[in-house]
């Protein structure tokens, strides 16, 4: 058996070297296809050989029964290794391009009676398994085309139908879903959630554990309820539902300040910060001699934004920690933290905004640089006394914008002043603002930190063109912003073409969004060398029938899903990659899926034995 394998891997790599799969980097694909049948394979990935390569002894079932397939990185020619019983065959396809250009324009000739075959013969055979039900059940659930009635029936099978936004008919019928598990996705994904749905939805709940973790959710994010519903959550039996009552912003002062003085010790702790403004000085008193440790110190924390909180009471409280960077402290005590306290403690010291400003001046000057970057960052300092602090800035690492400069955003004068700062996370965080007066704009625009440049085109629908295509350059889209800088409203549509000989791939492909751009450059860019040109391409609905069955061949993932979502994909091809669990999720998906083939396939889908209903 090893002179076996030593031998398949040698006719292997010759064949490989001889044809041009080995390429001059030593770079080539590969997939593990199992039994392959000649159809191009899916799961290519890039490799190189080391010196200790054995392709035939660990690709198959067993050493010398090697199943793989080869394909050059230009896609020009590939090598498909097959045993079939005791012999292992070798088979080389070179020219590919031009092989699948040929198949693919026939494949594309599709008479209307051919197309209605197609979808026929879908749903005929052997009932689907769970998976491909799986892959559909997604792929309609994110369907921009699925119809609501459909749609709705769709809940417990997909979680990807919750998290955008639906119509009032799909909410309430996921309110009335028998699994609770769905109602409680419904709350935490849903976007689409009326104030008069939040009420129904949580106080509907009979155990006192699920209104709860939905009056949780409903606190996070921050949802609007109706006032019966404020006031059934605030007098609710569980202790647990209370508490998070106190933290729904809309919750009245009144039952707030009730909340302040609730039984359980939880929820007056929960209630006080957001009650403390409105509570008289006889409650203020009580909570500042809770039995609760917990309640007590929220009571403490609340007092002493107002009156300086003496050494003595610091150095008993049950958490020191939190009062140093929020509350008044007496002088002789913000001197000792100051002077004395570990790096931690002057940290929160250095972002009290009630500290003396000559301590603010001593912290500036704070052997730890943690400590320097909070001072470097506080509302009170003048941008002098800014750019005068010496701080370490990570360009790469992770910040939250300022929540005194996002306050300053309508500000004109403040915007102007602050872009001017030595500070790149104040003016990242004034690049963060909607609108900015023209000169601002020009500035950021020319940043030296490419991230303020990026968070102008994130947030500000005044950022410039050449701006945007500078960003373009490097930014593909962030989560929270996936349509920006090419979605922006400033974005350039004309005078485009001048790219479409671009080297960078990421230009050249914008040739196709200027509106004087042709079919013909469509075609061209559906064979470029580059994943990105193709996939751009394969979005085009100018493309063509055959061009986008070529594409559902590409070696890159997401070429092919654009492509299997393309609406002029003949209908054989689409039938097809439905019942490829590979493909079928992007393929149902694609806008043109006939509704009553929609309706078919569900027909078919059976939820999982996981989605049953709890009791």
């Amino acid at each position: 058996m090893p002179d076996l394998v030593a031998e398949l891997n040698a006719q292997w790599h010759r064949l490989a070297v001889g044809n041009g799969i080995i390429g001059e980097d030593g770079v080539f694909l590969i997939d593990v296809a199992g039994n392959w049948t000649g159809c191009a394979p899916r799961r290519w990935t890039r490799v190189r050989l080391t010196g200790q390569w054995d392709l035939a002894g660990v690709l198959g079932e067993r050493p010398g029964q090697p199943e793989f397939v080869t394909l050059a990185a230009d896609g020009s020619t590939l090598i498909g290794v097959t045993t079939e019983e005791d012999e292992v065959w070798f088979t080389l396809l070179d020219h590919l391009p031009e092989h699948q250009e040929a198949a693919a324009r026939v494949a594309a000739q599709e008479t209307p009676r051919e197309r209605e075959a197609a979808w026929a013969a879908l749903l005929q055979g052997p009932e689907p398994s769970a998976r491909l039900c799986e892959m559909w059940a997604h792929g309609l659930a994110l369907n921009p085309a699925t119809p609501d009635d459909l749609r709705a029936r769709l809940l417990g099978l997909s979680h990807f139908l919750l998290w955008r936004p639906l119509p009032t008919e799909v909410v309430e019928a996921a309110m009335a879903h028998p699994d609770w598990k769905m109602r409680q996705l419904l709350a935490e994904a849903q976007p689409n959630i009326t104030a008069e749905q939040w009420a129904r939805l949580i106080l509907g709940e009979q155990e006192s554990r699920r209104r709860w973790i939905l009056t949780t959710l409903a606190a996070d994010r921050c949802a609007e309820l109706t006032d019966a519903a404020y006031e059934q959550l605030a007098a609710d039996p569980s202790a647990r539902v209370r508490a998070e009552a106190a933290r729904l912003p809309g919750l009245p002062v009144g039952l707030l300040t009730a909340l302040a003085a609730d039984v359980d010790p939880s929820v007056r702790a929960s209630a006080c910060r957001r009650a403390w403004p409105h509570l008289d000085a006889p409650t203020r008193r009580t909570l500042l001699g809770d039995p609760s440790g917990t309640a007590r110190m929220e009571a403490l924390l609340q007092h002493h934004q107002e009156h300086p909180m003496p050494r003595s009471v610091f150095d008993t409280a049950e958490r020191p920690d939190r009062a140093i960077g929020t509350c008044r402290l007496e002088r002789d005590l913000a001197e000792y933290l100051a002077h004395h306290g570990d790096p931690a403690q002057r940290c929160s010291l250095a972002g009290n905004p009630h500290l003396d400003p000559d301590l603010v001046s001593l912290l500036a000057q704070d052997p730890d640089g943690n400590v320097r970057f909070v001072v470097a960052t506080r509302s009170d300092l003048t941008e002098k006394q800014r750019a005068g602090i010496p701080i370490d800035f990570d360009p790469s690492g992770h910040h939250h914008p300022l929540d005194w400069v996002v306050a300053l955003h309508r500000d004109p004068g403040a915007m102007r002043r602050l872009a001017a700062s030595t500070h790149p996370l104040v003016r990242r965080s004034v690049a963060r603002a909607r609108h900015l007066p023209p000169d601002v704009v020009e500035r950021l625009a020319r940043d030296e930190d490419r991230v303020v440049q990026l968070f102008l085109t994130e947030s500000c629908d005044d950022a410039p063109a050449d701006m945007l295509l500078r960003v373009w350059q490097w930014w593909t889209g962030s989560l929270s912003t996936p349509d920006r800088p090419h979605g922006h409203p400033n974005f350039p549509r004309r005078d485009l073409l001048r790219y479409a000989g671009d080297p960078n791939p990421r230009m050249r492909q914008l040739a196709l969004d200027d509106l004087e751009s042709t079919v013909e450059l469509v075609e061209r860019f559906s064979r470029d060398s580059d994943e990105e040109v193709r996939h751009r391409a394969a979005t085009d609905s100018r493309l063509t029938p055959a061009s986008a069955v070529r594409l559902l061949d590409d070696p890159h993932e997401r070429v092919r899903h654009a492509a299997a979502r393309h609406p002029r994909l003949p209908a054989q091809m689409l039938s097809r990659l439905l019942r490829d669990t590979d493909t079928a999720q992007a393929a149902a998906q694609h806008p043109a899926l006939p509704i009553p083939v929609m309706e078919q396939m569900l027909q078919r889908i059976q939820p999982p034995a996981s989605a049953t209903p709890e009791p």
